[in-house]
């Protein structure tokens, strides 16, 4: 499928063939191309979650999931979060097949970049989280998946569920599998002219 189209057509489905199992090649291909998406100084935060058991997923749906049914009909279900600390651990690692020279720059550039300013630590795990959310789900779209992004979910509690390191941030969760209802009427983008500025805000 067509990027563009493949951006057109998803949408976000809410209801899922409970009996539909994705294969163990779909679920790589998917993960392979999500771990090409970008993030800043190619340090790869991102921690995927695939909650697999169906007991956990009962009780995130019930408890603290609002009773979304998605939860548990999808056939995969993964909850995104980061390594804020990630640009601490082994960075040489990030670059180990660039040229010495740009990998020193980079590398040796990392430590001054993070240090001490936890905010955008926080908000570059955050920004990787989307990225890569959306190369999910892009590519959901072209293996011929509906998805379904979440953020309606307790997330002290399902931290607490998945024992999220203190040094990790949470991010929503996405649910991929064959939708068995169309999603609801596309309710409207803004026209281009409220979101577009040349050069900055009038």
């Amino acid at each position: 499928m067509d990027v563009i189209d493949a951006i057109y057509k998803r949408r976000s489905v809410k209801h899922f063939d409970a009996d539909h199992q994705m294969t163990a090649e779909e679920e790589t291909k998917l993960f392979e191309t999500v771990i090409q998406s970008p993030t800043s100084f190619n340090i790869q935060h991102w921690r995927f979650i695939v909650l697999r058991d169906p007991q956990l997923r009962a009780k995130i749906r019930t408890e603290f999931g609002n009773d979304q049914a998605q939860m548990t009909d999808a056939s995969l279900l993964v909850l995104f979060t980061a390594d804020t600390k990630a640009w601490q651990k082994e960075p040489s690692r990030y670059w180990a097949n660039a040229p010495t020279e740009v990998a020193e720059l980079l590398v040796n550039w990392m430590g001054p970049f993070h240090e001490g300013r936890e905010t955008l630590q926080r908000d570059e795990a955050q920004r990787s989280i989307g990225m890569a959310m959306q190369s999910l789900m892009l590519a959901a779209q072209g293996l011929g998946y509906d998805s379904c992004p979440m953020i309606g979910f307790d997330l002290d509690e399902v931290s607490t569920l998945i024992n999220l390191p203190d040094d990790h941030v949470i991010g929503p969760m996405v649910a991929i599998g064959k939708g068995t209802k169309d999603a609801w009427p596309k309710p409207g983008q803004l026209p281009l002219s409220e979101v577009k500025f040349d050069n900055g805000f009038a």
